[in-house]
This record gives structure tokens, sequence and C-alpha cells, in this order.
């Protein structure tokens, strides 16, 4: 295989088949004789089983220095692709090399041994990311004040709460000074605060000249960080160069006109099953498309079989080119982050008002609990706004959102 004097990654035609076997049920008694007869005899039916495809020829190179986006929706892939560039597991076919020490954080506390404490699991984990006892020793006061852990240091980790790991994990990674950092959605985990540090963080690596490989859902830290973005759908390279250009194709793909969003299959592991997540109108034209002053109804149709803890429901607004215009969750008016959900079924509606955003196209992502996290749903649903009964549409100078202020003689 060529090498690329700047690439500090170069991935060519990498597959990874699995094989996907069935699960016997449990039968009859006369099922489990018979079955014993014919594997005596030689005649029991062979087991079937499927393939997929988790990877089919993807190839691309990394430069040197660069923060390279991997996006794509939940199965395409990208966590795949990570894991092999880790050398967690084999590709079926094809050769990924990565030239320099290299640090994962792929899971939350992956390397992390639940007994031992944050101060043991430090020394850990650093020495499985390739840290010596004496590196670990010289960044050891810098990796715990980064993860802000000071007063849980001597605490097992058992006992943390999944934003502590993911701190306490990124810390330890990104201080390992690799010269190539493998992230895997983990900053959704941690509090708004420590996302901004994270960034801050992978940018001053991109500066010192290491390279970032990151798999991202949040199309707005993918736009902000990242040199070149590759598009994964259904495990192939579906495009890949820059950024906005990548964001704007991925997101707008088959959805011209989603008013209306109903899941495939239910996830019986998931406590709520939501029926539909749709956009109302209060006039009784069609089409995917509201005017500027009109009001955006956002209607979640869910129900809960179980009583489950509390928790909450996150919707995010992006623009066009990925960028996060707004956050809202089903608690805003509440006191706290999570509320209680009773079992039996709900119709939740959120409502943008008119007269707030600018004339574009829009994509709603949702984050729908599911036990003690929260899952992706991106891009369900797409709308435009027009500039219609809009005044600004007079002069075409638009910000990002774009309400009508009170003006008068003081």
């Amino acid at each position: 295989m060529p090498t690329s004097s700047d690439a500090a990654v170069e991935v060519r035609e990498i597959s990874k088949q699995y094989r996907l076997g069935e699960t016997v049920a449990y039968g009859a008694l006369r099922d489990h004789i018979t079955t014993s007869f014919r594997r005596m005899i030689g005649r029991e039916a062979p087991r079937r089983s499927t393939t997929f495809w988790a990877l089919r020829d993807v190839s691309f190179d990394v430069p040197r220095g660069s923060v390279f986006g991997i996006i794509g929706r939940n199965g395409a892939g990208k966590s795949t692709l990570l894991k092999v560039l880790s050398r967690i597991t084999e590709p079926t076919s094809g050769e990924a090399r990565l030239y320099g020490r290299v640090a994962s954080l792929l899971e939350v506390g992956t390397g992390f041994h639940p007994e031992l404490t944050g101060r043991e699991n430090v020394f850990l984990n650093g020495s499985i990311l390739g840290m010596s006892r004496r590196e670990i020793r010289a960044r050891f006061d810098e990796i715990v004040a980064f993860a802000e852990i000071e007063k849980f240091l001597d605490t097992p980790v058992k006992r943390y709460s999944s934003g502590m790991y993911v701190r306490l994990a990124f810390a330890v990674a990104a201080h390992v000074d690799p010269d190539i950092l493998l992230v895997d959605e983990v900053l959704a985990v941690g509090d708004a605060a420590f996302q901004r540090k994270c960034l801050g963080k992978i940018e001053s690596v991109s500066e010192e000249g290491r390279t970032v490989v990151l798999v991202s859902h949040n199309m707005n830290v993918v736009g902000q960080l990242c040199n070149n973005v590759a598009w994964l759908r259904s495990g192939e390279l579906r495009a890949i160069g820059n950024p906005t250009k990548v964001i704007t194709e991925y997101l707008a793909e088959g959805r011209e006109s989603e008013l209306e969003w109903r899941p495939n299959e239910h996830d019986p592991r998931r406590p709520l099953r939501f029926h539909s997540v749709s956009l109302v109108r209060e006039d009784e034209i069609g089409g995917n498309a509201f005017a500027w002053n009109m009001p955006i109804h956002i209607v979640l149709d869910f129900s809960l079989e179980n009583p489950m803890p509390p928790t909450h429901i996150a919707l995010h607004l992006l623009m066009e080119d990925g960028q996060t215009l707004l956050n809202t969750v089903s608690s805003d008016n509440r006191p706290h982050l999570n509320h209680e959900i009773t079992p039996g079924r709900h119709r939740y509606r959120c409502t943008i008002p008119g007269g707030l955003l600018r004339p574009g196209r829009y994509f709603l992502s949702m984050w729908e609990p599911a036990g003690n996290r929260h899952v992706h749903r991106e891009g369900i649903l797409s709308f435009t706004v027009t500039d219609e009964h809009n005044p600004g549409a007079r002069h075409g100078q638009y910000g990002l959102i774009t309400p009508i202020l009170q003006w008068e003689l003081d």
C-alpha cells in the first residue's frame, strides 16, 4: 500500500462482515427428542445464519495534524470503523495504517475496573493506553484537574455517575499526548461546560500537530472542529470532503417533505414506545413550508408501559449547514432536568413561536430516554420557513433568528 508522507491514517478498502446466527427457540419435549435423534444419526438440520456487512470497501486518508469527522446514522458503521482503527477488531478485508501513538476513547470507562478507585484507574487506563508509570505520575495532577473529580479520587469508580466516568476517561486519553486520538461520541454524556472543555482540548491537540478522528451526531461540533468529514451510509463511504458541504448533503438526503416520523420498529428494551413525532400547522394548508410568522407545533406521541426513573426528552433544531440553532428539553419549564413520566399514553406539545426562525430549511433531531442513557434519533423531521409576512424580507438582512423587536421613542 503506498504511503502518503502527510497522512497520519491510511484506510484502504476496509470491509467488515459479521455473521448473525439465529437463536434456537425453546420447544416441546418431542422437538428436543427429535433434534437429539437427528444429531445422533448425523441428520441434524444445518443452523441457519445470515451475514451482515458493517463496512464495505471504505478508503480514505486522514492528513496529519487535522481533525477528521465521521458522520452517519445509527448502524452506518461509524463505531465499527473506529474499532478497526483501534485494533479492537480485525477487518474482513482491506488494511488500515496509523502512524504514531494511538489513544482511543470509544466507550465510556473502557479499560476501567469498577472495584478500583479513580486514582488507581488513572494508572490502569494510562498503562493500557501506552503511558509509562513515570509519564502518568508527571501528568497525574493535570488529568485529575481536567476531570474535576478531586473529591472522588479515592472512591471506587463503580460509584461514579456516567458523567464522572466520561470526564475521567476523556482526561486520561487526552493527556496521553497521542499522535492520533480516536473519539467515539462520548462528549454527549458530559455536561455543557465539560463538553466545551473537551472541544477546547481537541482543538489544542490539533494545533500541536496531532491528529483527531471524531465520530459524533452533533453536526455543530463536527462543522466547528473538523477539517474534513466522511459520511458513512449502510457501511459504505457516501461522501468525503468539506464539512459544510458533506453535512448539508447528509441532512438533506431523502427529506423533501417529512412532517411526521414513525419508528420502523420498537426495541422492547426501551421503556418508551414512540408512536409518532409530527409537525402540526395551525392552518389547513398542506406542505412542509411554514410562513415566517406561523407557530410550529412539535407533537410527540408515545406510551410508557412500566414505571421508570425520572428522565427527559430532548429536541435539537439544526440549520441546513448542520449548525445547532436551539435545544429544548421536556423539563424546560420545570425546576429539575429530569421529571416523572407516568405509565400510559402521552402527547407532548412543544411550540416554536412564529416570527423567530429566519427563512430556510431546518432539521429536527431527538434524544429518546432509554434507561440510564439517551438514544439519538437524528434528522427525524425537516421543514422550510418562508419569508412570507416577514418585514425583514424587505431589505434581506437576516441574523440566525429574526424576531421583530419593539422600537420606541424614549
